[in-house]
């Protein structure tokens, strides 16, 4: 009889034991694969010259109503897809080898191509907002980019802007339409109102340029790394520091996420000498652009993974990127792994957090580029040795559950 109850007692614990672990597992989301792209020149092909050189790879993706655009800055054109891999759209600057080569191409429907006459490079940040017009990252000719008074700041940037049908075509800089050129571009966004929001980088911290639906500038907000939020605990750490990694706007509200890394100077106990520095934490703050004011941050728990070696436990804390905001308030971090990416979902109003895992094989993957719509879906360019291919995540589907449940 004690046996028995023994047994039984053990069986429990047990089945408690494994449904915990499982409760702290991460789950994974497998990709869809929608289609994949060949390398050449031709219109339906992506052009790159050499996957080794990382550095000068120069692509990005957007998706707006399962519709998708792919920049390709080496070969100075757009492609508008659907979700079968389909060309609808071609851009391509007039002075390109995509214009040469359409113009000896014998294919009778070219109602699908149209050309750029502004003779700009694309870095490889593309934006989309609901009525379908396309925004691109360009770098200006050297002859007419601008210094800053003190010779700090170099204004080489601007952001090219046309319908889908190709009907207009125009650029915008810092105070809108033909506006003087922007500081180095981190990225741009667009809004549920149709707005443009430029995220430049400054000496002093980042710019953030936020447009009317017209294109003119209705807000410029300085992000300045000496005027951010300090609020940390510095109890038994001396020296703290901080970077302002990311600053992503709300699609919704006038509003800015600043992400905050905190670090400090790490210092050998022996030698009583500075060898190298610890992440702290990272915080995100809420900017009402309207107000000027910072709102009360959230808290975004690092990635850890620990390695063991010769006996010991190292546990590695490794801040996230941040990806993006949804319409619904949820914020998307992301960090790589051996095995592909780990994300990590906030919703800060109701203080829930998700975390996935996305399988990617990386000696296959040369180059990789994310996007997020506001839906809530996660787009992915991956450039392999012999094609691209675009994925995505349908985490949407996720949060929807989760919010009706």
């Amino acid at each position: 009889m004690k046996k028995s109850l023994l047994a039984l007692v053990i069986i429990v614990f047990c089945l408690f034991f494994t449904s915990c672990l499982k409760n702290e597992t991460v789950q994974s989301i497998s990709e869809t694969e929608l289609f994949s792209l060949p390398y050449g020149n031709f219109e339906e092909q992506l052009s790159i010259s050499d996957l080794n050189d990382v550095g000068n790879v120069r692509f990005g993706i957007a998706m707006q109503d399962g519709f998708f655009y792919i920049v390709n800055g080496e070969s100075k054109k757009i492609l508008e897809l659907n979700s079968y891999g389909d060309l609808l759209t071609l851009f391509y600057n007039e002075d390109s080898q995509t214009a040469r080569l359409l113009e000896n191409s014998n294919r009778p429907d070219k109602s699908i191509h149209h050309d750029i006459s502004y003779p700009f490079d694309y870095p490889g940040m593309i934006a989309v907002d609901s009525n379908k017009n396309v925004y691109t990252v360009c770098s200006i000719p050297w002859n007419r980019q601008e210094k800053s008074d003190d010779g700090t700041t170099l204004y080489s940037h601007t952001v090219l802007r046309f319908a889908r049908d190709g009907s207009s075509v125009d650029y915008i800089g810092q105070q809108g339409p033909g506006g003087t050129p922007f500081p180095y571009i981190k990225n741009i966004y667009t809004t549920s109102k149709d707005e443009l929001v430029v995220v430049a980088s400054s000496s002093e911290g980042m710019l953030v340029y936020w447009f009317a639906s017209d294109g003119f500038l209705k807000y410029m907000i300085p992000v300045i790394t000496k005027d951010a939020p300090s609020a940390i605990d510095k109890e038994n750490l001396s020296d703290i520091f901080l970077t302002i990694q990311n600053v992503i706007p709300d699609p919704v509200s006038y509003k800015l996420y600043v992400q905050i890394d905190y670090y400090s100077t790490y210092v050998d106990e022996e030698s009583k000498v500075q060898s190298g520095i610890n992440y702290v934490q990272t915080l995100l703050y809420p900017l009402n652009i309207e107000s000027g004011t910072y709102e009360e941050p959230v808290s975004v728990p690092p990635y850890e993974e620990t390695v063991v070696s010769d006996y010991s436990k190292l546990t590695y804390r490794i801040p996230y990127d941040f990806l993006g905001v949804t319409k619904s308030g949820w914020k998307f971090f992301v960090v790589k792994t051996e095995e592909g990416f780990n994300i990590e979902m906030i919703q800060s109003e109701s203080q829930r957090i998700l975390r996935r895992h996305f399988k990617a094989s990386h000696s296959n993957i040369v180059y990789d580029t994310m996007y997020l719509s506001q839906d809530g879906i996660l787009t992915a360019l991956y450039l392999e040795e012999d094609k691209a291919r675009v994925v995505w995540y349908r985490t949407d589907n996720l949060i929807d559950a989760i919010l009706k449940n």
